[in-house]
């Protein structure tokens, strides 16, 4: 198991249980203690939880989890609904794509696709993107967070300059009466801005988002058009969304 695996399953033990032990943890995991100390200095620095003598307990911060931790996290479902939600874009679209995990996979699907414009104000889209050929890229700029988008007024000034096809966005939590959630305002008001410049907005989101709700709104259920999350999301929460007005896709 790699480091990241080891560090979600570690973060999901503690979610579960409240507290975990390094004799414990290292047996589950087949590591050495030592291993397991590291690992949880590694989750204490981010401020993922609380070392105690013996173990760690879990710390209720309500933070973002860093972006190398949420790639390791449901990465096939991830794939699949990336695969997905390029289906919806057509040939010649001007298309938005704001940060987070998910966008990645979308943008991978996109990258072989020709005479697209992407506009995105993710680094690590804007990277896999750049150089392809038949494929016009712009770079929203601002301020760059640690989930590695670029937000803030001069990226909502620049979101402003542009027509999109189609956006898509990632959210930390979607409800029918919280709508479309993130940890942090200013990526929610960039993400707004993203959505003012679309006909069609998309929200793709892994079914471990629906039902939660986090910090700051993005957006209101009926002021996006479509959902594409994955095939082990709950049927009542997909059904409430439906009846909501989503168009909702399973990947």
């Amino acid at each position: 198991m790699r480091k990241a695996e080891r560090l979600n399953w570690i973060l999901d033990r503690i979610a579960a249980d409240g507290s975990v032990a390094v004799g414990d943890l290292a047996g589950q995991l087949g590591v050495s203690e030592a291993t397991v100390r590291r690992d949880l200095q590694s989750l204490t620095r981010d401020r993922l939880l609380v070392r105690t003598h013996g173990g760690a307990l879990a710390r209720e911060t309500g933070e973002e989890v860093p972006g190398r931790l949420k790639a390791a996290r449901m990465q096939q479902e991830k794939r699949h609904i990336g695969q997905a939600a390029a289906r919806l874009v057509d040939d010649g679209a001007v298309v938005g794509i704001s940060g987070g995990t998910t966008s990645v996979e979308l943008a991978r699907e996109l990258s072989s696709r020709r005479d697209l414009t992407v506009v995105t104000n993710a680094v690590d889209v804007a990277a896999l993107l750049a150089g392809r050929p038949d494929l016009h890229l712009i770079f929203v700029g601002g301020i760059v967070r640690r989930s590695l988008e670029a937000v803030g007024p001069a990226a909502e000034e620049m979101l402003s300059r542009y027509h999109l096809d189609v956006v898509f966005i990632g959210v930390d939590g979607l409800t029918v009466d919280a709508g479309c959630t993130t940890f942090d305002e200013m990526e929610a008001q960039t993400d707004r801005a993203f959505l003012r410049q679309a006909r069609r907005r998309v929200v793709i989101a892994d079914s471990s988002k629906l039902g939660l709700v986090t910090f700051a709104r993005i957006a209101s259920v009926d002021e996006v058009t479509d959902l594409v999350t994955d095939a082990a999301a709950d049927a009542g929460q997909v059904a409430a969304l439906e009846r909501a007005g989503l168009q909702v896709r399973l990947a």
